[in-house]
């Protein structure tokens, strides 16, 4: 059944774990803060940092995001409305949907990117030191 786990390990997962919550907690208190739930920053986060030559689909929003596909569909339904996002056409097979940011989409997602960035700044030191002791123990076998 493999070596107990040993209360070391428990702590650093506990610290990685905390660390990681309190990022996101943050992250989501400034998603409210510009007037967004923060599975709609999520969103617009997604379509921005898509990786090249990935079209921006709802299949692949959703994919991205981790939820159904009508989850999807929900959140971009509420941002089109606000006029963060519009829907298009794919140029190469009409049947399919593409989801764009809107100007506004755009700047009201560089707000919350540059706060969350700055607090990585300041949390990234923690997060690095809980990653590292527990990839330490890993390495180690414990």
């Amino acid at each position: 059944m493999g070596q107990p786990v040993v209360l070391k390990a428990y702590q650093e997962l506990a610290e990685f774990r905390y660390r990681i919550v309190s990022y996101l907690k943050k992250a989501d208190r400034g998603a409210r803060a510009a007037g967004l739930e923060p599975q709609q920053y999520l969103l617009l986060l997604a379509l921005r940092g898509l990786p090249a030559g990935r079209e921006p689909s709802v299949r692949v929003v959703a994919e991205r995001l981790q939820v159904r596909h009508h989850s999807a569909v929900g959140l971009i339904d509420r941002l089109e409305r606000r006029g963060l996002v519009r829907r298009e056409r794919a140029k190469n097979d009409r049947r399919r949907v593409l989801v764009r940011l809107t100007a506004r989409g755009n700047a009201v997602l560089a707000k919350v990117a540059k706060e969350r960035i700055a607090d990585l700044r300041t949390m990234a030191p923690a997060l690095v030191r809980a990653l590292s002791a527990i990839v330490a123990l890993a390495k180690s076998g414990r």
